[in-house]
């Protein structure tokens, strides 16, 4: 029975086998849920697959061919995965975008891929494919999920996906001889999904997903970790992001689990207390939003519940990791950490959404290791993965009992990871992705042909443990000028553990000594302004405050002596530092829709202030442009100040050892 079980999942060669494998498996089992009108509608696997259908029938009638591109624009709902699926079913390549990119962002990915089907989900994301579609001549049809607003709009090339859907219910008889054909033409080999990369250096690259990437990946990553049909998961990460199609379509097929789509960004941390997942994925921004909440809320808390607080939240620190790792702890110990996750850990799981969580993780960007300490001190099972949407995601895992905070754990299953003559990682694995879209060129140079992927990030492998440990992107990590190892994110990471500062940029690259821009986290700092009586009436005056600034000063020094005791780092010490007058932000282009930060658009937008920093000066004036939610742009004028920081010494470090 085994064996059968296991060749019939081999034998599922697409995503629409895998779902109809799910429909004879999971049936009656709960597939997707979306919150509407703060009501959890939910669809078995058996519903789920004739929507999916139907919807496929009604892109036949739309005169949907193979090879076609349908683009799928908007937040996390149902309606939208299934679209992918139904996408599939024709022969079809879908391509999610992210909803929050301005037209001008989706004019690029849509004119470079050809669409010629967009699914919207919302008169917002048509209004934005009405604005550039004069430019992209390829649409034929645009398709929409929310009716709301769209009456007076012009519907001869438009419909609302559910009448889509009707119109292939009645024309099943027409289209489900063509539309059972085409599914039975899909193989391993054929394209599964075309994501764009975040366009951290450039612009977006159109990586091309067989059903062999994320099938095998799926299959590992499930077994991996031991997911199932009884798992739930939370969506709410961008469609257009390989994170969110891996788990929420590759995954979810695989190990026929249930995903839950929140009712709206705004009801994110509700939905998910409401849910309760047992496997949550987020970037490490999540969580340092989270933390950040936490502890402002701590600072408004009675004297004895911060007490308590800080008290067991000591004992978490000491013992937690331990306890959830099964090594051995004393009585004594486990049973203070028994009473504090009864007075404060559990509430606080419960509160954050987390008390179920079986397995959790965190990618994306490198998440600090205080950060990543706190959640495994509660008993979250917590880990880091290393990924790119090139490797399906999937290039390293921690193992359970085998966590720690400054590696990524060891390679994924099925993947092969070497490190290059000049520290680059590099991997190779069934979920490389086939080529760049319209770039052989760039496809060469980042696959070799016997398979290698350069990662673009440098790395090593500890000797004792076999983990990987990622140090920075390769081409940031650098040399000072007496020769001392530059690793920015090394930095950053550390700084972005305090609530208060929500990013760092630090330069140092060639120069005799490191330097940082910071932006302040509004919510944070708005808070702790509020409770010491300092008013601000903008985000530009709190960031300017003389109180603030030492604040910030007093974070960067605590820093600088973390970093003086790691010889090899020591001379990534902060020295001087301003505080940004404005958010760094995608729509200005500083940052990818991911929110990774655009060093080189940063290093070229304030050369002045990066100047200013290296030259002495106290202040510098500047004007700097920036780009309005309607597309307008602006200009944000300020004077900054410039404030130094302390730094510890190697020799100074030598004498506190002794």
């Amino acid at each position: 029975m085994a064996d059968a079980v296991a060749k019939g999942q081999t034998s599922a060669q697409s995503i629409p086998a895998l779902l109809a494998r799910n429909v004879a498996r999971y049936g009656g089992y709960p597939a997707y849920r979306e919150k509407e009108f703060g009501i959890w509608q939910s669809w078995t696997w058996a519903q789920a697959a004739e929507e999916i259908r139907s919807m496929a029938l009604g892109f036949l009638s739309l005169g949907v061919e193979r090879g076609d591109h349908i683009a799928i624009i908007g937040r996390n709902r149902p309606m939208h995965y299934w679209s992918m699926v139904a996408a599939q079913m024709c022969g079809a390549v879908p391509v999610p975008l992210y909803q929050d990119a301005a037209a001008e962002e989706m004019a690029y990915v849509m004119e470079h891929c050809g669409a010629r089907f967009v699914v919207c989900g919302d008169q917002e994301q048509v209004d934005k494919i009405v604005e550039i579609e004069d430019r992209i001549h390829a649409i034929k049809h645009v398709m929409y999920t929310d009716k709301r607003g769209m009456r007076k709009y012009d519907h001869s090339r438009m419909n609302a996906l559910e009448d889509v859907q009707d119109e292939g219910r009645a024309g099943h008889q027409r289209y489900e001889a063509e539309l059972d054909k085409r599914i039975a033409e899909l193989t391993y080999d054929s394209t599964c999904v075309m994501l764009y990369t975040s366009g951290t250096t450039g612009k977006p690259k159109g990586v091309v997903l067989s059903n062999r990437n994320i099938i095998e990946t799926a299959k590992a990553s499930s077994e991996f970790d031991h997911l199932n049909h009884n798992d739930e998961v939370l969506a709410y990460l961008p469609m257009a992001w390989v994170g969110d199609f891996i788990f929420s379509i590759g995954q979810a097929m695989w190990a026929g689990f249930t995903v839950n789509c929140p009712e709206s960004p705004e009801t994110m941390m509700t939905d998910l207390r409401e849910i309760g997942p047992t496997y949550f994925f987020a970037p490490p921004r999540v969580f340092e939003n989270q933390l950040t909440s936490v502890m402002i809320r701590m600072e408004d808390a009675g004297k004895l519940k911060k007490k308590l607080f800080d008290r067991y939240m000591k004992v978490a620190r000491e013992v937690g990791p331990d306890i959830l790792d099964g090594k051995p702890v004393s009585f004594g110990q486990r049973l203070s950490y028994a009473l504090g996750n009864l007075f404060i850990y559990g509430p606080l799981k419960n509160t954050l959404g987390f008390s179920r969580i079986r397995v959790g993780y965190t990618a994306g960007e490198a998440i600090g290791p205080e950060i990543f300490s706190f959640y495994r001190s509660l008993g979250i099972n917590l880990k880091q993965l290393y990924g790119q949407t090139e490797a399906s995601v999937f290039i390293t895992q921690q193992p359970d009992g085998e966590v720690r905070a400054d590696t990524v754990g060891v390679p994924s299953p099925g993947v092969e990871v070497k490190i290059g003559e000049n520290g680059e990682v590099y991997y190779r694995s069934p979920g490389t992705f086939v080529e760049y879209y319209k770039n052989a060129e760039s496809t060469a140079s980042t696959k070799d042909p016997e398979g290698w992927v350069a990662t673009g990030d440098a790395g090593f492998f500890e000797e004792d443990t076999g983990h990987l440990r990622i140090i920075d992107r390769a081409k940031d990590v650098g040399k000072m000028a007496d020769g001392r190892l530059f690793a920015p994110k090394y930095v950053e990471n550390k700084l972005k553990f305090y609530p208060s500062i929500l990013e760092a940029v630090v330069f140092g690259a060639g120069r005799d000594r490191c330097t940082a821009f910071i932006n302040i986290d509004l919510t944070a700092v708005g808070n702790w302004a509020e409770r010491n009586n300092i008013s601000y009436a903008s985000y530009q005056e709190l960031a300017g405050h003389p109180r603030v600034y030492e604040m910030i000063r007093e974070h960067v020094e605590e820093v600088n002596a973390n970093i003086a005791e790691d010889p090899m780092l020591s001379g990534c010490q902060v020295h001087r530092f301003l505080i940004l007058h404005k958010e760094l932000d995608a729509d200005d282009g500083e940052m990818t829709r991911t929110r990774k930060v655009r060093r080189n658009v940063i290093g070229e937008k304030f050369a002045d202030l990066i100047g200013a920093l290296y030259d002495g000066r106290d202040e510098i004036y500047t004007e700097t442009e920036v780009t309005y939610e309607d597309g307008r742009k602006g200009s944000i004028k300020a004077t900054l100040k410039i404030a130094d920081a302390k730094v510890v010494s190697a020799k100074t470090m030598a004498e506190a050892a002794e």
